[in-house]
């Protein structure tokens, strides 16, 4: 990828314009979009429906919100990429996964600008910064390459099958309720353990927000084996993305 460095950067700074071209805030609403639903959930989480039995619970939220909005936004945005960059596909020979890893890349540098506001107000008012903190570049790089192989995944699968994106939008939202962002599953599993292992296990997403918020939110290590899952589901879901975009990318620039 060493030679397409520039034109992938290009695509970066064209997907960073292209949304908001002509708007008076342009490239600002990639961080007002985010805070505006921050504080919808806020409001409705953290004011009509609060969890009493977690302290400091916005800022439990609002961790938990951040990496689901990264990881949603992504796939969201990926899924049709290739078809927004149909014309650049067929006039041009080059690494066809560059287009969806652009968006993701945009949605990543949002998603850390957040983070790092949120993190030193956390810090501030929890006083969790510790040792397990050197553990966070770690965990945001294996997020970052879980969700660029899902996405590789969605973005090629939609261009041959225009059905993927709207179901996937569809998707998400019973998703995101299953996903403990603004719960904490050992207060919704109570007595269940079955319940516990869907809400952990079975949901690639969670494990990622419990351990980023262990280290942020907590001041702890995340457990081992929330560990080895977060390394285990970065390298498989980013060489299975890359497995299939490479298989069905030949046939691209007819089918966008």
């Amino acid at each position: 990828m060493g030679r397409y460095g520039f034109l992938f950067e290009q695509l970066v700074r064209r997907e960073l314009r292209r949304k908001y071209q002509g708007s008076v805030l342009g490239i600002a609403w990639y961080l007002v979009n985010p805070l505006v639903l921050m504080a919808a959930y806020y409001l409705l989480f953290g004011v009509l429906f609060p969890q009493p039995r977690v302290p400091d619970y916005p800022l439990f939220l609002m961790v938990g919100l951040v990496v689901w909005l990264f990881f949603s936004q992504s796939l969201l945005g990926a899924s049709s990429s290739l078809l927004d960059q149909g014309s650049l596909i067929r006039k041009a020979r080059f690494p066809r996964e560059t287009v969806p890893a652009s968006v993701v890349t945009v949605q990543l540098v949002t998603f850390l600008a957040l983070l790092a506001i949120l993190t030193v107000v956390v810090f501030a008012v929890r006083g969790t910064l510790g040792a397990q903190v050197v553990l966070l570049p770690a965990l945001l790089a294996a997020l970052y390459a879980f969700t660029l192989g899902f996405s590789l995944a969605v973005a090629v699968l939609h261009a041959y099958f225009r059905d993927v994106g709207p179901i996937l939008a569809a998707i998400l939202l019973p998703w995101f309720f299953l996903t403990p962002i603004f719960f904490q599953v050992d207060d919704v599993a109570t007595g269940h353990q079955w319940a516990k292992d869907v809400l952990t296990w079975a949901n690639p997403i969670a494990p990622f927000i419990v351990a980023v918020r262990d280290v942020v939110y907590g001041g702890a290590w995340p457990d081992l084996p929330t560990s080895l899952y977060v390394g285990g589901a970065a390298l498989l879901f980013l060489a299975g993305g890359l497995m299939l975009f490479r298989a069905l990318e030949r046939e691209l620039a007819v089918v966008v």
